[in-house]
């Protein structure tokens, strides 16, 4: 009976959710509300405010937990803590006020997500994408009365991205409406007409308006405090992780020194590494050994024309290799490589695009922003250094194969939960391929190729200092040029690509945590479960065992694998 009620609750929040957010709701397959647009007059947030409060007592107060079946219980902190994320947004963060790329992020997807879906019937799909063409006008007005002193970067950044939801919808829209059934083309283009109108009016706006005005701090302070206690699902204290990765960043640098020591020697080095000069600290002399290697290492890469043929045949080697190894059951289907479309290019490196939580389809793309088509060709030279030939299969690894396709989808066929599909464990997700990628190294993948090793090494330790950075960024007062100082100088990144990792943290909070808070996880349920087996232990079978349990939060997921 409380089972019944726990799910009549999920129910009446999830329906109150997507009707606030119709745009999210198309995309995740939940299509009752495809015939509106977000509505996000002040009237309509208040009453969506007072309505998480009306829900928080519907599940705190008048479901009993304790009286749910043992999965259901699980469920039930997830929908809490969904309920308190959402509570943060409307009292901490306020995107309506403060953030543009809010809005973007809906002009981008309403209308595309219909006329290019394979759901419902076309004339039905049309119906519902001139419905919501027709409403723009009320949102971009209300865009213009909402927005007050945004963060410079994210208006800088909506601008940016503005270009390319311009070009869809004055240079894709029409071929899309020309395809449309002949009984809604008329009222598509009457719509579209009105719609491109206000969406010029925004970008002036933007432009002329926002810019100017946007002297706002991006830095969330307490409310990323509490943001993190909710999305890292995590028993570790905040303090015990920055031990960690502060420990880790010296040991890991340690390491890197040992592995550059055979090629030092015989890369003409500035100074003998045996007898260095007095004047040099630890820390400046190991920053001399790592950088003059690297920076050998770092002119062996592939052209712009090449990269994404690289990319598609690292992923062919580390598939291979895990099918040999036997590391993992490769799933049946395959992930797809493309660009990062312009109406989503910003300063992401990646986005990853998984079914939606009511979809049934298998597939899934990775859009990839690294070579964008508007960057320099000085910076180009830059990234395609970063981006060299013993670093690219690390960043397969951990973005595209197994990256996070492999974990989200062999948890997600585990999965029954709508309420875990719709909150996966980003940490997880995250954390496993960067837990596999060690193991790969170790099992002789590249044939133990130490300058595989050094980048591998340096692609760890980034992890460890971008948990370190976004705290200093969001809870303390790091500045962009600390932060760059701080990648380039004990991180052995270059300028433009430290640039866009400042511009990614700052503009994804909590996102660049996930990777290494997922990683400790791991190591530690690991240590846990080799004890626990002795010699019977099969990484192997640790592996397939961790995913078998689903979406689970991680320190539900930690308990299920020691009982």
């Amino acid at each position: 009976k409380e089972d019944e009620k726990f799910q009549e609750a999920v129910e009446k929040y999830l329906d109150a959710f997507w009707k606030f957010y119709p745009t999210a709701a198309t995309l995740e397959g939940f299509h009752k509300y495809d015939n509106k647009l977000e509505d996000l007059s002040s009237k309509n947030i208040e009453k969506r405010h007072n309505e998480l409060d009306e829900l928080n007592q519907e599940f705190v107060a008048k479901v009993d937990r304790f009286a749910l079946s043992p999965e259901l219980q699980i469920d039930h902190e997830i929908m809490v803590e969904a309920l308190d994320m959402e509570l943060i947004r409307h009292e901490a963060v306020v995107p309506w006020a403060y953030n543009p790329l809010f809005y973007n992020d809906i002009f981008s997807n309403c209308i595309q997500s219909l006329l290019t879906g394979d759901f419902a019937t076309p004339e039905e799909r049309a119906k519902n994408a001139s419905a919501r063409l027709k409403s723009m006008e009320k949102l971009v007005k209300q865009a213009k009365e909402s927005l007050q002193t945004p963060a410079q970067i994210y208006t800088e950044t909506a601008i940016e991205q503005f270009k390319g939801i311009m070009d869809f919808y004055k240079l894709a829209l029409p071929g899309l409406i020309s395809e449309a059934p002949a009984s809604q083309k008329t009222k598509l283009n009457e719509n579209m007409v009105k719609a491109v109108a206000a969406l010029e009016d925004y970008q002036n706006f933007l432009q002329n308006e926002l810019l100017p005005k946007s002297s706002g701090n991006f830095r969330l302070g307490g409310a990323h405090t509490r943001m993190l206690r909710i999305l890292l699902k995590s028993d570790l204290s905040i303090q015990e992780i920055i031990a960690r990765a502060t420990a880790d960043e010296k040991n890991i640098r340690r390491d890197m020194v040992l592995v550059c020591a055979p090629f030092y020697k015989i890369m003409d080095p500035p100074f003998d590494m045996d007898n260095p000069p007095a004047n040099l600290s630890e820390d400046q002399y190991i920053n001399a050994v790592i950088s003059h290697v690297l920076g050998k290492m770092n002119e062996d890469h592939v052209s712009k024309d090449e990269f994404f043929q690289m990319l598609e045949n690292q992923k062919e080697q580390i598939k291979n290799f895990f099918q040999e190894r036997g590391i993992i059951e490769i799933p049946d289907v395959d992930i797809k490589l493309k660009a990062v479309p312009v109406t989503e290019r910003g300063y992401s490196f990646t986005r990853f695009i998984r079914p939606g939580a009511y979809h049934t389809s298998d597939e899934y793309t990775l859009e990839i922003g690294v070579l964008a088509d508007e960057v320099t060709d000085s910076d180009l030279q830059f990234i395609l250094k970063e981006y060299n030939n013993y670093f690219i299969p690390f960043w397969v690894m951990r973005n595209v194969f197994p990256g996070e396709f492999v974990p989200y989808y062999i948890s997600n066929q585990n999965t029954t939960s709508l309420v875990r599909k719709l909150n996966p464990n980003m940490p997880m997700i995250k954390g496993w391929p960067v837990f596999v990628e060690e193991m790969m190294i170790k099992s002789g993948f590249g044939n133990y190729d130490l300058r595989l090793r050094l980048n591998q090494l340096k692609y760890l330790l980034k992890a460890a200092m971008d948990l370190k950075i976004e705290l200093n960024i969001h809870q303390g007062g790091m500045t962009e040029d600390q932060a760059i100082a701080y990648m380039t100088r004990m991180g052995f990144q270059n300028e433009v690509e430290a640039k866009q990792n400042w511009d990614n943290i700052c503009l994804y909070p909590g996102d660049a945590i996930f990777t290494y808070v997922g990683l400790q996880e791991f190591l530690d349920m690991e240590k846990a479960y080799r004890q626990k087996m002795g010699d019977s232990y099969s990484r192997k079978e640790f592996l397939k065992k961790v995913l078998s349990f689903g979406n689970l939060p991680l320190r539900h997921l930690t308990k299920k694998m020691n009982e």
